[in-house]
């Protein structure tokens, strides 16, 4: 494994990685360690959603590079960035069922927005090209 192609990466990548990762771990923690409704898991919660808006933000950055894109100014977005919208969609559901005290709502939101924005747009970062691949298969 190397670094390199991380470091050698445009800002919005090194952001989107810098911010992903511990959203990972922390949403991890979150949806199978912490202790609902805690003080710290009410926290951990607050930091894991902004995490993953600024992941998403980092990410409208990231130009695509293979298949079907579009291009809009400066971007080119590809399929990939349909999880932009599926992570600021579970971050509102997620603000809007737990203000609403819809507990069972907030908790689907969570895992939906983690099983799909953290593992599937995790899972097609290693696809050969991207940053990811280069890092851990060279």
């Amino acid at each position: 494994m190397t670094l390199q192609p991380l470091l050698d990466a445009p800002v919005a990548v090194i952001v989107h990685f810098a911010t992903v990762v511990p959203a990972f771990f922390l949403g991890t923690w979150l949806l199978f360690f912490s202790t609902r409704g805690s003080r710290y898991h009410r926290l951990a919660g607050k930091v894991y959603l902004s995490l993953m808006a600024v992941t998403a933000f980092a990410a409208i950055f990231i130009r695509a590079f293979a298949g079907w894109s579009i291009s809009v100014g400066p971007l080119k977005l590809g399929l990939i960035h349909l999880f932009i919208l599926l992570t600021y969609q579970g971050i509102w559901r997620t603000l809007r069922a737990i203000r609403q005290g819809d507990l069972a709502a907030h908790q689907a939101s969570m895992r939906g927005m983690y099983f799909g924005a953290l593992i599937v747009a995790g899972l097609l970062a290693f696809a050969p090209g991207r940053v990811m691949y280069r890092m851990f298969f060279g």
